[in-house]
C-alpha cells in the first residue's frame, strides 16, 4: 500500500470519529447499572467514573459479541494505563452467571464482564415496547459519565477497532472530573448482603 493511500484512510478514519463525536445529539449522562460478576459481587457502572468507558451489552452465545469481547480486552491492554476501561454486560438467552464466567475463562478477558436482567438492559437504554434492540449494543461513556456514543443511534463505527479507536482518543485526552465535582461510589456488596 501506498504512503498516499495510507495516508487518506487515516485522515478519513479521523475525520469520521471527530465527525461522529461533534454529531451526537444532546449528552446524556449514564444511568446507574448494576451487574453480577461471575464471583457473584455486584459492579456499579458509576464505579468507573472518571475513565472513558466502553460498555458493550452482549449475548454470550453470540460469535459476533464474542468478537467484540476480544476486541474490547485488546483496548483494555492497550489503552488501560490512560484511563480506558471495557466493560461487558451479558444478558438474555443463555445469559446466566456460570456461562459469563465459561466465556469470560475461555476467551481470556481481563476487564469486568457480569451479568443482567433485560428488563435492567432495556432501562439504562430507554428502550420501550416493541423497538427493536441490535446486539450488540456498544456505549462510549466519557470521564464525567456522559454517553458520547452508541451503536443504537445506528453508529457501526463502534464495531471497528480502527474507528474506535479515533473516537476514544480525543475522550482519553480530557481531564478527568476534580475531586469537587466526584462522588464517592458506595463499594459493591456481595448478593444477599445488605
Amino acid at each position: 500500500m501506498s504512503l498516499r493511500r495510507l495516508g487518506s484512510i487515516l485522515i478519513s478514519i479521523t475525520l469520521a470519529g471527530s465527525s461522529l463525536l461533534a454529531q451526537a445529539p444532546s449528552l446524556r449522562k449514564s444511568p446507574e447499572l448494576s451487574i453480577t460478576k461471575p464471583s457473584g459481587d455486584d459492579l456499579l457502572l458509576s464505579s468507573f467514573k472518571g475513565k472513558v468507558v466502553v460498555v458493550e451489552f452482549m449475548f454470550v452465545a453470540s460469535s459476533h459479541c464474542l468478537q467484540l469481547a476480544e476486541m474490547l480486552n485488546k483496548l483494555q491492554a492497550d489503552l488501560g494505563p490512560r484511563g480506558f476501561q471495557a466493560v461487558a454486560v451479558a444478558f438474555g438467552p443463555n445469559s446466566d452467571i456460570a456461562m459469563v464466567g465459561h466465556v469470560v475463562d475461555r476467551i481470556h478477558l481481563t476487564y469486568p464482564v457480569g451479568d443482567t436482567t433485560s428488563e435492567n438492559v432495556d432501562a439504562y437504554l430507554g428502550r420501550q415496547g416493541t423497538e427493536k434492540l441490535k446486539i450488540p449494543q456498544m456505549i462510549v461513556i466519557d470521564r464525567k459519565g456522559f454517553i458520547r456514543a452508541t451503536t443504537g443511534t445506528g453508529n457501526p463505527t463502534l464495531e471497528d477497532e480502527a474507528l474506535i479507536r479515533v473516537i476514544l482518543e480525543p475522550l482519553l485526552k480530557e481531564p478527568p472530573p476534580s475531586a469537587n465535582t466526584a462522588h464517592a461510589t458506595p463499594a459493591p456488596k456481595k448478593n444477599g448482603q445488605s
